[in-house]
């Protein structure tokens, strides 16, 4: 073996005055941190296997242990940072490129955090969300622009097919084999019991779940994996994933240790392979390529679904948006860069794309001066953590917002960012059967219900602030943000006027 040059990030702190030598820490540890060591009679630990996931931390009976940060660091450079050296020693050692889960970390603009919401007072009052009616519901697809009637005057009262959500959130994209089907079956029951919807991601559906299948999106990549007519017809609304936030412009890749059993069958690909979605999908390369996809798929399904079109938030977001507008989908599903990926390379995870906020905006903003906004309800993601930024997003001009990375937080994940390795000790990004029922779908199905709960009662309550009744009558309505600390560009493109004015 060669020089190990990276000591290890994190550091196991055990009292030995309270550590009882119950072992409990070592058969919770999937990456084996924790061993007995039977001639000195105590635990031990091999901290270069740690990533934090405080596992040991939670169901320690004692409350002996602690994961610290090290605090040994590299010789200090502001250029080559430590994370920095770090990755070059890694992929030295390695020749691979380095993968990492969970969202970019670094200390970019967000900008959620530098929007602020108006309330009323006394010429507009405020709603009392308790004692008034107050509306959270919303419905997807494309709208008419106008007042129609058929050839003997009567009103025309035909739609396209919508989703009707009870508010104006769903989970997003979160694969079966990428997550259990603990995880699955917790999103699937509470996103019925919510009246929302949930979104297979590019895995396929597993057959215990096509009864949750008017709560389910199915989403179409470029690996069709899973993808039939029976899985087609099941879902209320089929998504095309042409990117995703975290890494626009590549494809994805589940490694063949996670294609066991059930996530074989249901993905349709040999056990142990790896499924690996090519970033183009090879049957389009233009706007006029994606509608011809998107009416295959209206076809397929008889015109009785909605067709959502799922891309990264990239440069030139407001121009593509403008193509799919005319491609005959119904939903734009826009994903910022901050949203969290079960792996990614961290080099396009950093630097590749842009701000959801900053995407939305300027999206919505382009489709209005076209006149073809009502063509499709726009989706937010990348992010999305609280109720606030859901108000934010849907006055910036979303229709609704996707969530991923606080709905596995509600399931306990502990983002410590190794969901590619399969280890995951929470039980929610595994296929190890022993981890995989760590994750109680009962449990988790009413943590999710509870979060989504507190956010629509939260929802009702900024909204009530703000004298406002209804999730339409808040959307685009960007008179209510003002922004504090940003430049007039910034100002500009998010189309709200700085905090004081």
């Amino acid at each position: 073996m060669g020089i190990e040059f990276i000591y290890p990030e994190f550091e196991v702190v055990r009292d030995r005055d309270r550590c009882i030598a119950c072992r409990v820490c070592e058969r919770q540890c999937s990456n084996e941190v924790h061993s007995y060591s039977p001639v000195r009679g105590v635990m031990i630990s091999d901290e270069s296997k740690c990533v934090n996931c405080q596992r040991c931390v939670s169901l320690c009976p004692t409350r002996a242990l602690k994961i610290v940060k090290s605090n040994c660091r590299l010789r200090e450079n502001a250029n080559w940072q430590d994370e920095t050296v770090k990755e070059i020693y890694k992929q030295a050692n390695s020749g691979g490129v380095l993968l990492s889960s969970m969202g970019n970390p670094k200390p970019l603009p967000v900008y959620w955090d530098k929007i602020l919401i108006n309330a009323s007072q006394v010429t507009n009052p405020p709603i009392d969300p308790l004692r008034e009616p107050m509306e959270t519901k919303v419905f997807l697809g494309k709208k008419p622009s106008a007042v129609r009637r058929d050839s003997e005057g009567k009103l025309d009262f035909s739609i396209s097919p919508q989703i009707e959500l009870a508010m104006p959130v769903m989970f997003s994209a979160m694969s079966y084999g990428s997550i259990s089907y603990n995880a699955h079956a917790s999103l699937a029951r509470a996103a019925t019991e919510l009246g929302i919807l949930y979104n297979t991601g590019e895995g396929g559906l597993h057959e215990d779940f096509y009864k949750y299948g008017s709560n389910t999106i199915v989403q179409v990549a470029s690996g069709r994996f899973g993808v039939h007519e029976d899985y087609l017809e099941a879902g209320a609304a089929i998504e095309i994933k042409m990117g995703q936030g975290a890494k626009p412009g590549i494809g994805g890749h589940l490694p063949g240790t996670k294609i066991v059993g059930d996530v074989s069958r249901t993905r349709m690909i040999p056990e142990g392979s790896d499924a690996i979605s090519p970033a183009p999908h090879h049957d389009i390369y233009s706007i006029e390529d994606l509608r011809q996809l998107v009416y295959s798929l209206k076809e397929a399904t008889e015109y009785k679904k909605p067709v959502i079109v799922k891309v990264a938030a990239v440069h030139n977001i407001a121009a593509i948006a403008s193509g799919i507008a005319r491609s005959g989908a119904d939903i734009i599903a826009i994903d910022g860069f901050r949203g969290g990926p079960g792996a990614a390379p961290p080099r396009l995870r950093d630097n590749v794309g842009i701000p959801i906020e900053l995407a939305l905006a300027s999206v919505d903003q382009r489709l209005r001066d076209e006149g073809i906004r009502n063509n499709v309800s726009l989706v937010a993601g990348g992010s999305i953590r609280s109720a606030s930024d859901v108000i934010k997003a849907v006055a910036l001009g979303a229709d609704a917002c996707y969530i991923a990375t606080a709905a596995l937080l509600a399931l306990g994940c502990h983002l410590c960012r190794t969901c590619q390795s399969g280890k995951c000790n929470w039980g929610i990004a595994t296929q190890r059967p022993d981890l995989v029922k760590r994750l109680n779908p009962d449990i988790g199905s009413e943590r999710l219900i509870n979060l989504m709960s507190a956010w629509r009662h939260e929802i009702m309550e900024i909204m009530g602030g703000m004298g406002i009744n209804s999730i339409e009558a808040l959307r685009g309505n960007r008179l209510m943000l003002r922004g504090v600390g940003l430049n007039e560009k910034e100002l500009g493109i998010l189309g709200i006027s700085h905090a004081g004015e």
